[in-house]
């Protein structure tokens, strides 16, 4: 997970259709965003994937809302070169192999059951249920596990979870709109995957400030305290 580290944004493709994937994939890398990920919630993902795997736009490909063996099994021979699971799921991690699994957890139980599965990083998902100040609660009791912020996350906050401790950022509808995506309107992804790369980059840039309200306010906590 190192080149996520350097390049920390997971542009999340949650469209019921999507007419060029490789031109959606090259619209995100030219407005910077570099690691995509298409879901099993889209029909015929594993078209899509093998579409854009072979126009090598520069993307990194990944297959999310994996949840049995063989979604996993055909992900990976479209293309994907990373998994991402919403829950633990023992089947999907036998069957990525060497590829890296992203999985997803809420509680801290739930992230000690993704690191004993072998995932590569855990997914917080929901990220806006707790804000940013849950990961760094998170840090605490699991220093070495690459987390990931998904659910909630905005140009906005992005900065702040990356501060609080989270590996990488997902950018959903905000960047990756469904509508925006049939349309084919890939000029417009561009603008919003530069917007947000922009945004981000500038919070990064100024003294961090961790917040956790999912309404943007910053919430006071201690360890082994939930953010209110």
């Amino acid at each position: 997970m190192t080149e996520l580290a350097a390049d920390p944004v997971i542009a999340v493709v949650r469209a019921p259709s999507i007419p060029d994937a490789a031109a959606l994939c090259a619209a995100l890398v030219a407005g910077g965003i570099r690691w995509v990920e298409f879901t099993c919630t889209t029909d015929g993902v594993t078209a899509h994937l093998a579409r854009a795997a072979a126009a090598r736009t520069g993307c990194r490909l990944g297959l999310g809302t994996v949840l049995t063996e063989s979604q996993a099994r055909d992900g990976l021979g479209a293309g994907a070169e990373f998994l991402v699971t919403p829950g633990c799921r023992a089947e999907v991690a036998r069957a990525a192999g060497a590829a890296p699994v992203v999985m997803g957890a809420l509680t801290p139980t739930e992230v000690a059951a993704a690191v004993e599965l072998g995932a590569a990083a855990v997914k917080i998902f929901p990220a806006r249920a707790f804000g940013p100040g849950y990961f760094k609660d998170l840090r605490g009791p699991y220093p070495a596990t690459p987390l990931v912020a998904s659910g909630g996350v905005s140009a906005q906050n992005a900065g702040s979870f990356l501060a609080a401790g989270a590996l990488a950022v997902c950018a959903g509808s905000e960047v990756v709109a469904p509508d925006l995506v049939a349309a084919g309107e890939w000029g417009e992804l561009t603008r919003r995957a530069r917007a947000f790369r922009g945004a981000l980059e500038q919070t990064r840039a100024r003294p961090a400030r961790v917040g956790g309200a999912p309404g943007g306010g910053r919430v006071r906590s201690s360890r082994g305290r939930r953010p209110r």
